[in-house]
């Protein structure tokens, strides 16, 4: 009688895996700093200006950077699994993409290539752009379109779960358009929309 529990226990035993989550949050923070730095977008740090006299000001400011080294260590220990987007292939694929952002942006301000759903590229309106520049558009938006493909494959293989790559991409497609300057074009719900 008593083997078919311990029977039980070793198949129920069996049946237990192991769920490692997308960390959709570290996702989004990754491609938010991925795509400022490839369009070149740096934010300002604005630091306050104190009332307080100069020798209490200090003070404080000291005690602020204190508690907030504090906090922030403690944040850092509750927080989401961190997304790992530092490797060889990550770094060169920004570095190309950033390169190409130049030669890119006058096609996303005049209209002539959107975002698509999906986060890639498309060009939008191949009759504005003269013909001299269409085959040079053509080549921009294939390369653009393969370097995202690719740079979703390395974070994914960086992190060690290939298989998150589709959830990246669509991470990303939508940090794409929320990371779109005013006057660009891109695609919800099946049509074009501007920013």
């Amino acid at each position: 009688m008593k083997k078919i529990p311990v029977l039980g226990a070793l198949l129920l035993a069996a049946c237990v895996t192991i769920n490692i989550y997308f960390p959709a949050a570290a996702a989004e923070k990754a491609a938010d700093e991925i795509i400022k730095d490839i369009q070149g977008i740096t934010p300002q740090k604005v630091e306050p200006k104190s009332s307080l006299p100069d020798s209490h000001a200090a003070v404080y400011q000291w005690i602020d950077k204190a508690v907030g080294l504090f906090i922030a260590s403690a944040e850092a220990e509750a927080a989401e699994a961190d997304l790992a987007i530092d490797s060889a292939e990550i770094r060169q694929l920004r570095a190309t993409m950033e390169s190409r952002f130049a030669s890119i942006k006058p096609f996303y301000d005049s209209g002539v290539i959107g975002i698509q759903a999906d986060g890639l590229l498309a060009i939008r309106d191949a009759g504005s752009v003269p013909l001299k520049d269409r085959n040079k558009v053509g080549k921009l938006v294939a390369a653009e379109n393969q370097d995202r493909q690719s740079l979703y494959a390395a974070i994914a293989n960086a992190n060690g779960h290939p298989e998150w790559a589709a959830q990246i991409k669509s991470t990303f497609a939508a940090r794409w358009v929320s990371n779109a300057q005013a006057g660009w074009w891109y695609q919800a719900s099946g049509t074009w929309k501007q920013k």
